[in-house]
């Protein structure tokens, strides 16, 4: 094993587990019932934002009885590292957006910022509506913009740099099974 993983299998070790598979799974079951609740009858697109959005795509995507299209889009502030930087766009979706019924698919909402930034394109691509599917809600006060929730939050965690389905730690762990926070940070 090189140094790299074993740094990355330190960290996962001696980080705290906040929510296990089964807590995970109820959270999205919860939010694929609200979703269809919200959008079954509204041809919704769904955009699943890339790299974080692709765990929690793949398992709510199956669980919503209705029909509709799914397409991606990829912007970052991250880039392998623990705090943010500018804005990164790499890859517009390819649907068109006029006069469509959005539902963004992300891993977590932080700050917000990349969050709104996605829904500014949205809007200026002329969707009708734009909503927000979150699986985890980070609880501080430094949100982009005061008050910002998703439409559609799954669970809501500590201001801890959190890593698994779908949120990662300096590129590792997206795949970890369970929600973890990472020890001092």
């Amino acid at each position: 094993m090189n140094q790299s993983m074993q740094t990355m299998q330190t960290v996962f070790d001696e980080a705290d587990c906040l929510f296990n598979e089964q807590q995970i799974d109820a959270a999205i079951h919860r939010m694929a019932t609200e979703i269809t609740r919200a959008l079954s009858e509204k041809d919704p697109l769904v955009l699943c934002i890339m790299n974080g959005g692709l765990i929690l795509a793949g398992q709510l995507l199956p669980r919503l009885p209705f029909p509709l299209q799914v397409d991606y889009m990829h912007a970052t502030r991250y880039r392998m590292e623990t705090s943010g930087a500018d804005l990164d766009w790499r890859v517009a979706p390819e649907a068109a957006l006029t006069g469509r019924e959005v539902l963004i698919i992300d891993d977590i909402l932080d700050e917000g910022k990349t969050l709104a930034e996605i829904i500014k394109y949205c809007q200026k691509k002329g969707a009708a509506n734009v909503y927000t599917a979150v699986l985890v809600d980070k609880l501080h006060d430094r949100k982009a913009v005061k008050g910002f929730k998703a439409d559609f939050s799954g669970l809501e965690a500590a201001d801890r740099f959190l890593f698994g389905y779908g949120m990662d730690y300096k590129g590792y762990w997206r795949n970890a099974p369970g929600i973890y926070a990472v020890k001092g940070l």
